[in-house]
């Protein structure tokens, strides 16, 4: 007799979403739940926010640091938003689908384009804010930034917002649990999709079930 065995193939989630979306709190949630998936540490010339710690909200370096790194080839993708450079380290995601673990990137939805043109199978997700004025009372209640940078992120929100179309998947964040819960039902239902499964027979020995 035999039994049926299945091997999936780890993928990339990319999450996306204007700023004050809430996307880095709805990844905290997911990778709370979540033992087979791991985030992906981004590289960044901005300046750390409250306490965010280096090496585990993002790897903080100099503006020339990050163009060494980017003209090296390091970058899975990168963009600069607000007048920041962002990269994501293509050494560390392939490390991590190569050990069966599959890898979710917060990124800004430039990047979230490139990912798309370079890894057509990774799955994209898009948090949607339920309205601006939500979004301008989040980003108010950051404390972090003065009101011609609230204005200049609401600005650039409309037009990443208008990119939504070129994302597999929409989820509004208007409660944060049942956004988190609605991103780990895509995440589930995608680990299962065809193309990601190998299906084997193995033949038991006597007396197994």
């Amino acid at each position: 007799m035999s039994s049926i065995e299945i091997a999936r193939t780890p993928f990339l989630i990319v999450v996306s979403g204007p700023s004050g979306a809430g996307k880095s709190t709805v990844v905290d949630r997911i990778l709370e739940r979540s033992p087979h998936l791991v985030a992906s540490v981004s590289v960044t010339t901005r300046p750390p926010r409250g306490d965010e710690r280096d090496g585990v909200d993002y790897f903080f370096v100099e503006r020339d640091g990050f163009e060494r790194r980017r003209e090296a080839g390091a970058f899975l993708e990168w963009a600069e938003v607000h007048g920041n450079l962002y990269g994501t380290p293509a050494a560390f995601v392939s490390r991590m689908l190569e050990e069966g673990m599959n890898v979710i990137l917060e990124i800004d939805v430039q990047g979230g384009m490139l990912v798309r043109d370079s890894r057509p199978e990774a799955v994209l997700i898009f948090i949607m804010p339920p309205g601006f004025e939500t979004l301008r009372e989040r980003l108010r209640g950051r404390g972090t930034d003065d009101e011609e940078v609230i204005k200049r992120r609401l600005e650039n929100a409309r037009r990443e917002i208008s990119s939504y179309g070129s994302y597999d998947y929409i989820v509004v964040n208007d409660e944060l649990e049942r956004c988190a819960d609605d991103c780990l039902a895509i995440i589930r239902a995608e680990a299962l999709r065809r193309e990601r499964t190998s299906v084997q027979g193995r033949r038991r020995a006597a007396g197994e079930f």
